[in-house]
């Protein structure tokens, strides 16, 4: 595997354990809609970082 490539697969691991620790505090892990609610809570992480990264820079150059 190139270097890259377990860089992202690092990244994507640590955001999916984060939100299945934030999706269990809301919602039992026997839930059939568990994956879904992770899954989007990952996504809503994800969205959040990149937003503030984006400010953080904006406000950086100003």
């Amino acid at each position: 595997m190139l270097t890259g490539d377990l860089t992202v697969n690092a990244i994507f691991r640590i955001v999916f354990v984060a939100a299945g620790a934030i999706t269990a505090l809301f919602v039992a892990r026997d839930a059939l809609n568990f994956t879904i609610i992770q899954t989007f809570v990952a996504v809503l992480l994800v969205t959040a970082i990149v937003g503030a990264v984006s400010f953080w820079s904006l406000r950086r150059k100003t």
